[in-house]
């Protein structure tokens, strides 16, 4: 017989915060997401629904209750990533595993911020002494990985599903005994049969608020009045017709492979069996709506030897002849000695790439940025992505502090990677602002004139002052700048600033 189980992870949201920051463990917690234009809670932790919030409430009335709440916005993408792993984490007990699906949107479940796995346990659960203890195994790893876990086994889906979120007040884990679907279900709540809220009210308002009242009805008046998905619940649920389940398949590895009836050995010969390869791969790439960031091409020898080269790309690429070129550039590094006889491209690492809209234009923004984009592999896979280094704008307006050396292969792309700066800033910023000399002395006014590394200097046209002030949280002993572009007598062009005090530097140089 089949069984079933339903493992549901009730504050899936909240955990997750609180496995990133453990201080949070015993303070009200609350996951924020926009909702018809204000902000709403999604979810909260126990703490905060002991305190008297709840789903679905205005951000504004929950801090009325409860001032002292810790609010983190939803992040519905890293926690389906997490749910992911978690579904592969339980392939342990069962190869049939899935993430549940449901009609029902009644925030006390999924919109409460929780979450829910299906596993197939058919004929696994002597593995690990029976379903009780399966049971019990799973839920204590589950809580170790710091998420709270009810999980129940039945015959059906729906049956477990039920159990798992409306029957567990005394344990964390129930067992349904084979059979008895049909009793373990009766007493539960309307709810518990997976159905829209908007369903769930319509039947309480006609007096219908159990499973057992839904059984001892007629069934052609509620077909009538309702539709037909109210007696497909229940009856997948007690078993009586079947519910399909197919597991999450993972995704199909981005391999291109051509294997040889004799092996070859020519340096022609090779690069045209890599185009093919090539060519192949990026159309999988294509039809994914992913680029590579890492390929891997094996050659097999025919006694057993095998050479790998791997290249890398700073951004997603299914180029077949940008590719190419990388390859042909470290083709020397296969030593075919008595031949190959196969060879494989593996894409180690993909990442989407959406299709860009092009124009007619030879030198249009999107052809210099693949250019731009081509010698940059070509050079890193030359000299190594470590040694090739760019700049990206910080969330500061102090000069010194608003950019970032980051390694090619990693962009850490930000909001303020976007920001636009309103002034010109200079061409060379120096590495620590320098003192200078001023004439007349003292003053906090631009000056005539002024000397640095002992060149006198006489100030023709000015631009300025534009201020920027000390970031307080992070240096309380910084001070408040006035920047001046300047421009002297034989057209070069500086960037002065006087701090509080009247003490003048320079701290950049215009072309």
């Amino acid at each position: 017989m089949r069984r079933v189980v339903s493992l549901w992870l009730p504050r899936f949201a909240t955990d997750q915060v609180i496995r990133v920051m453990p201080d949070l463990k015993n303070k009200p917690i609350a996951i924020v997401r926009e909702c018809q234009s204000q902000l709403s809670i999604s979810a909260v932790n126990n703490v905060a629904e002991l305190a008297g919030l709840k789903p679905q409430m205005a951000l504004a009335d929950a801090r009325a209750i409860l001032p002292s709440i810790t609010i983190h916005p939803s992040n519905l993408v890293e926690d389906q990533k997490m749910l992911n792993r978690i579904a592969q984490w339980c392939e342990r007990y069962s190869p049939w595993t899935r993430e549940e699906d449901t009609d029902s949107k009644d925030p006390s479940l999924e919109g409460a911020g929780g979450a829910g796995l299906w596993l197939d346990i058919t004929g696994c659960a002597h593995l690990y002494g029976g379903e009780e203890n399966m049971l019990i195994d799973m839920v204590k790893r589950i809580e170790k990985l710091g998420f709270k876990a009810h999980a129940a086994i039945a015959d059906t889906l729906g049956c477990a599903w039920a159990i798992a979120r409306f029957s567990m007040k005394q344990s964390p884990w129930r067992i349904v005994p084979p059979g008895k679907s049909r009793q373990a279900i009766a007493p539960l709540t309307i709810a518990a049969l997976r159905l829209p809220p908007t369903t769930v009210l319509s039947l309480h308002e006609t007096g219908l608020r159990h499973i057992k009242d839904l059984m001892n009805i007629p069934r052609g008046p509620l077909t009538a009045r309702y539709d037909e998905n109210i007696l497909f619940r229940l009856d997948t649920a007690l078993g009586e017709r079947a519910e399909p389940f197919s597991p999450t398949l993972p995704p199909k590895p981005l391999i291109s492979r051509l294997a040889f009836a004799e092996p070859i050995g020519h340096r022609d010969d090779i690069i045209r069996s890599i185009t093919k390869l090539f060519d192949n791969l990026c159309k999988t790439l294509g039809k994914t709506g992913q680029g590579a960031r890492e390929i891997t091409l094996s050659a097999y020898r025919p006694n057993g030897g095998t050479t790998q080269i791997t290249i890398k790309t700073a951004y997603p690429n299914r180029e077949p002849k940008h590719l190419l070129k990388l390859f042909i550039d470290r083709l020397d590094q296969i030593d075919p000695e008595f031949g190959i006889d196969e060879i494989i491209l593996f894409a180690s690492k993909a990442e989407p790439l959406q299709a860009i809209q092009t124009n007619f234009q030879r030198n249009s923004a999107t052809q210099n940025m693949k250019s731009y984009q081509a010698v940059i592999d070509r050079l890193a896979n030359r000299f190594g992505y470590h040694n090739l280094q760019q700049v990206f704008f910080k969330e500061s307006h102090v000069p010194e502090r608003a950019a970032r050396l980051i390694s090619i292969g990693n962009p850490q792309k930000t909001k303020s990677d976007k920001q636009k700066i309103l002034s010109p800033r200079p061409l060379r910023l120096l590495h620590v602002p320098q003192q200078i000399e001023i004439i007349p002395k003292n003053t906090k006014e631009l000056p005539i004139k002024f000397r640095w590394r002992k060149v006198l200097h006489h100030i023709k046209h000015s631009e300025g002052p534009e201020r920027i002030a000390a970031e307080w949280w992070t240096d309380s002993d910084a001070d408040t700048r006035d920047y001046y572009r300047i421009e002297n007598d034989t057209g070069q062009r500086f960037w002065l600033f006087a701090n509080s005090k009247g003490t003048w530097f320079i701290h950049g140089i215009f072309g």
